[in-house]
């Protein structure tokens, strides 16, 4: 579950740290006071982009960081996947954020954006206005059904979405290789031209380089000759020449030995240094003999190279690849000239891919059919729960042309709120505060069947009142029995069943405003609870109203534990 918060410099929080508590945390507090930057730093901790203007006035940089703890196996092997260090079930996110650059990390080892989003929904469920109106789209609606039984559903979907990769990609080698005549025997002419030419090169591995280094040689061989012959001249040729005054030298040291023994010495090494210099002018002279090239070498040496560059530039970048072109080449010519017996290869592997893919989506449908009663069945019981009253709710199946990589299956969920009325698609039917309700009772059924261990309600609340606000509070309750909850609200109703309850507010000076969150006292969540009774004032009546509801909420929970 998710820990703690710490948010600095972002929109209106200059620093702010939460402690969140299992079951039911409640943030409340006047519009504008800053919920939707504390809910929005949540998401963008978790890998959304983050606009460069929440970086507070005057600040350089804004911080993020999340403290989830997790006794989540899935959690555990996308760390191992991951290769990032996980201990004691603590995963810490931090994103921090500047001008040029964001930088992201899970327990201090950095990441990228989109690794933050693979993890996030293994961590935590964010449920908002956005979410609800995913309701819309009934393709959301096939979504919420292979959830409700994933763990049947996917390996089915997974199967067929295989088959159907597949079964599309001999459909366009059917479409790529069916080709007329004129055409066919177009395109074997030019293979057959291609492979001749490779043939014909005899080109052998390597000799693009050796061939290199000897153009080289001897297109320099002038300026290596010249300067060799340079070099030969002063080390071994005329009376001044290195070789002549060594010589020399040693004559004159060696008129003086027999004054002094010590001088051998010296005559020894000068001797050395003489012997060096005469085995290097021999290989100097054998160097330069050997850059005796011929014009026909160098034509020849020219030509073949340029054989080279023209293959790699048709046929690929080296000789191992213009081989492999040839290669595939060959295959595709003997596929051309054994075309009906191609075709009709590929179109039995389709056919057999076809079948096997119908197959597929024949099982994927039954179990969604499967899954599809008790799935509708529970969600109608907790639309009940909802002040639902007089609901039916069913989950309506066609069949679409053809198979997808989902399967075949067009999904609706079908809804009446009203007696005498028809079932209708809910996206015809729902206003934005049922819309709400309906979303948290899919969220409470799908609740058990998910893995996740916290799960957020950003403005759950909207368009409800009354005996209805009061249905929702005790659903969250019962959600939070199993599950850490958050939830932002504007009813007393549900703030009343808080097991922690949080205040967001905002204060403001003529230079600066800042928003802050704490966690509330008994004492100040009845107050918290009057405000939002009685609105500016706040008198005794309110006060004792409030914490009737509150004891009220507290007689609930104990009721149903």
């Amino acid at each position: 579950m998710l820990i703690n918060l710490h948010v600095k410099n972002l929109a209106l929080i200059e620093e702010t740290e939460i402690d969140f508590t299992s079951h039911l945390n409640i943030l409340t507090g006047e519009t504008g006071a800053g919920k939707s930057i504390l809910i929005g730093s949540i998401q963008s901790a978790l890998g959304s982009k983050i606009p460069k203007d929440m970086i507070r006035n005057g600040c350089d940089s804004a911080l993020i960081e999340l403290v989830f703890h997790t006794e989540s196996e899935v959690v555990r092997q996308k760390m191992e996947e991951y290769d990032i260090p996980f201990e004691d079930g603590e995963i810490i996110i931090s994103r921090r954020i500047t001008n040029n650059r964001v930088i992201n990390k899970i327990n201090d080892m950095s990441v990228t954006a989109a690794r933050l989003k693979e993890l996030s929904p293994f961590l935590l469920d964010l449920s908002g206005q956005h979410e609800n109106q995913l309701l819309l789209k009934p393709q959301n609606h096939l979504r919420i059904l292979d959830n409700y039984d994933k763990a049947k559903i996917t390996p089915a979907k997974e199967k067929t979405a295989g088959l159907y990769r597949q079964f599309q990609a001999v459909e366009r080698q059917l479409k790529e290789e069916n080709l007329g005549e004129e055409e066919r025997l177009r395109e074997m002419e030019f293979l057959k031209y291609e492979i001749k030419e490779i043939e014909s090169a005899a080109l052998k591995e390597g000799e693009d380089e050796e061939l290199e280094e000897l153009f080289q040689r001897i297109s320099h061989s002038r300026d290596i000759l010249s300067a060799c012959a340079s070099v030969h001249e002063m080390t071994s040729n005329g009376a001044s020449s290195a070789e002549d005054l060594l010589g020399k030298a040693i004559r004159s040291l060696s008129d003086v030995t027999k004054y002094d023994e010590d001088v051998s010495g010296l005559v020894e090494e000068l001797s050395t240094v003489d012997g060096l210099l005469n085995d290097f002018n021999r290989d100097l002279s054998e160097y330069m003999s050997s850059l005796e090239f011929d014009e026909e070498t160098f034509v020849q040496t020219e030509e073949r190279l340029d054989l080279l560059h023209r293959l790699k530039a048709k046929y690929g970048d080296s000789i191992p690849a213009i081989q492999a072109y040839r290669t595939k080449a060959e295959n595709r010519l003997k596929d051309l000239e054994n075309f009906d017996e191609r075709m009709a290869e590929l179109k039995a592997q389709r056919d057999a891919l076809a079948a096997e893919l119908n197959e597929a989506c024949e099982a994927l449908t039954a179990l969604r059919k499967k899954a599809a009663s008790p799935l509708a069945a529970s969600i109608k019981k907790a639309l009940l729960d909802l002040n639902f009253n007089d609901v039916r709710f069913e989950i309506a199946f066609s069949e679409a042309a053809s198979c997808r990589a989902d399967g075949r299956d067009n999904v609706c969920f079908m809804i009446s709120t009203n007696p005498g009325m028809d079932l209708r698609p809910l996206q015809e039917t729902a206003s934005g505060g049922e819309l709400s309700r309906i979303m948290l009772a899919i969220k409470s059924v799908l609740a058990d069947e998910e893995q996740v261990e916290t799960l957020i309600f950003d403005e759950i609340d909207a368009g409800i009142s009354g005996r209805t606000a009061q249905k929702v509070s005790e659903r969250l309750s019962q959600i939070a029995e199993k599950r850490q909850v958050i939830a932002i609200t504007h009813l007393p109703q549900i703030a009343a069943m808080a097991d922690s309850h949080y205040l967001i507010e905002k204060t403001s000076d003529r230079h600066s405003t800042i928003s802050r969150i704490y966690r509330l006292s008994d004492d100040e969540s009845v107050e918290e609870l009057a405000r939002m009774l009685g609105g500016a004032e706040i008198t005794s009546t309110v006060l004792d109203n409030a914490r009737e509801m509150k004891n009220f909420a507290a007689r609930l929970k104990h009721a149903a534990s």
